[in-house]
């Protein structure tokens, strides 16, 4: 019991109803058993969904992992406002590590976006093996960053389909011919508590593509004036957003 009294050191995804005693998958088995975790050692579940646990591992096999959180108080975490992210469809590694830090940036939403230059790259992350993946590293993300949230995952749309679904209230576009972002931030209220952010693939977004997004309101927002690689770009607005108490 001595070693329940210490800070955990790893989190865990749980997500669904947590009972006094929960098994976790056999991934989770190799990633304690990785790490060198031990029965009795403290670690801690996180729900995707605001809920985190402190809990002791009571059991720990090549195949199994089961803990228990008898006694101890589930923290319920406010949602941060709410983000949603048009990822472009690009490259797969790039999109991958972009999924992983939005996840530790806390993203809300991730919508991948398919654009005309989307086309010409290869290869390219896209379809329902890609979004497990993209979900695998959004789960890792969660447990190294201790985060409680699990940002909700789209299926690919069109740059069409997207804007159907989307308000033109508190949409940025990521464009170097917009004001800055923070002065563009700034000019939202505190009723404006969703946010989009969309930003072109590599290559850019074609001028018709551009033009789509201004026709329904979309305000553009600069982060300077070098040329960003999508990844780069997202994780510089997202971090920006977030900054800015979004």
């Amino acid at each position: 019991m001595e070693r329940a009294d210490r800070a955990p050191v790893s989190t865990f995804y749980a997500p669904g109803a947590w009972g006094p005693v929960v098994e976790l998958d056999e991934g989770a088995a190799h990633h304690a058993t990785v790490k060198r975790l031990a029965v009795g050692d403290p670690v801690r579940l996180t729900s995707g969904d605001g809920r985190r646990v402190r809990a002791v591992i009571t059991e720990l096999a090549k195949r199994r992992l089961a803990v228990s959180s008898v006694g101890e108080e589930v923290e319920e975490i406010p949602a941060l406002q709410h983000v949603e992210l048009w990822a472009p469809v690009g490259d797969r590694d790039r999109m991958l590590w972009l999924a992983e830090k939005a996840t530790e940036l806390g993203l809300s939403v991730w919508r991948p976006v398919i654009y005309h230059r989307s086309r010409s790259v290869s290869p390219r992350g896209e379809g329902d093996a890609f979004r497990e993946k993209v979900r695998a590293r959004m789960i890792a993300a969660l447990e190294q960053s201790g985060g409680a949230w699990m940002p909700e995952i789209l299926p690919d749309a069109t740059l069409g389909q997207a804007l159907l679904d989307a308000s033109s209230e508190s949409c940025v576009l990521l464009d170097s011919a917009g004001n800055a972002l923070p002065k563009i931030l700034s000019r939202f209220t505190s009723s404006d508590s969703r946010l989009t952010l969309a930003l072109g693939p590599e290559g850019g977004l074609d001028p018709g593509e551009r033009d789509e997004f201004l026709a329904v309101g979309w305000r553009r927002a600069s982060l300077g004036p070098n040329v960003l690689r999508f990844e780069t770009a997202a994780v510089a607005a997202l971090s920006i957003v977030r900054s800015h108490h979004w």
